[in-house]
């Protein structure tokens, strides 16, 4: 584990052979539901020894509709984010959009996340670069795994070493997406951290609807596959009843299935080191 990410698990009682998790709602839909999330799986990732931060969009800026939940209000949302990691004793991450969200959110939490549409875009991975955040950047769905080295490079030379990747899967037709597992090794060549995303990697968007679809019953194949080949840390969704979350219900682990799958990922860990 890089120094930075142990300086950031610092405080929490970890085995630091283990994979680390990032995991929470979507989108930050109540003080209440943040605040239950955090606590049951900080209580599940101390049985199981697993480093955690805790994640939640404040504000969902890549919706299909018009009519989705985009979030309470930046400030408010961002507020409740840093407030449960307080609470919790928990590092935090948010995804931005924005030069300007870069530098607003850095005041709030630990990790900035770059979504995967917006993995190329230089300005803000240099914004988020210069806050000293470590920047969490989604491989697109449209590049591949190597070519990610270059946004390495964009937060690196802007003079922050503090980078991680994260696989979120590739667009296969028009509303599928696959992963391809080489990315794992290729990205990780690049020094960063690589983190997959076990949810929005099963994300079936566009669809007609206009509410993006998902197999959240195959979380438990990408994340088994993942940790088999070498991911250093797992994204997981999660939510107490999918079917009433605001974002991103479709592709999201109910949460009291996160303890199974995460004892059998410590396992499949132990045996693959």
């Amino acid at each position: 584990m890089t120094e930075y990410l142990k300086s950031l698990f610092e405080g929490q009682d970890y085995d630091p052979n283990n994979f680390f998790l990032i995991a929470g709602p979507c989108v930050v839909e109540s003080e209440a539901l943040v605040s239950e999330i955090a606590e049951k799986v900080k209580a599940i990732c101390q049985r199981q020894g697993i480093p955690y931060v805790f994640k939640a969009s404040y504000k969902k800026a890549n919706r299909t509709s018009a009519s989705s939940f985009t979030g309470l209000g930046d400030e408010l949302g961002l507020e409740l984010i840093k407030k449960t990691g307080q609470k919790f004793g928990l590092p935090t991450t948010t995804d931005i959009h924005s030069e300007a969200e870069a530098a607003l959110a850095a005041q709030y939490v630990d990790i900035l996340q770059i979504p995967a549409f917006l993995c190329r875009q230089t300005e803000l991975l240099v914004a988020a670069a210069n806050t000293g955040k470590i920047v969490n950047i989604k491989k697109g769905q449209f590049v591949s795994g190597p070519s990610m080295q270059f946004a390495v490079d964009k937060v690196r030379k802007a003079g922050n070493e503090k980078v991680m990747l994260t696989e979120r899967g590739t667009t296969f037709g028009y509303q599928d997406l696959v992963v391809d597992y080489r990315n794992i090794p290729w990205m990780a060549a690049t020094g960063a951290p690589v983190v997959m995303d076990c949810t929005h990697s099963l994300q079936q968007p566009n669809q007609t609807t206009g509410v993006t679809g998902g197999n959240p019953q195959l979380i438990g194949t990408i994340a088994k596959a993942a940790i088999a080949t070498g991911a250093h840390g797992l994204f997981i969704e999660t939510h107490p009843d999918p079917s009433c979350a605001l974002s991103d219900g479709a592709n999201m682990l109910r949460l009291d299935l996160l303890e199974d799958l995460l004892a059998q990922l410590v396992r499949l860990r132990k045996a693959v080191l």
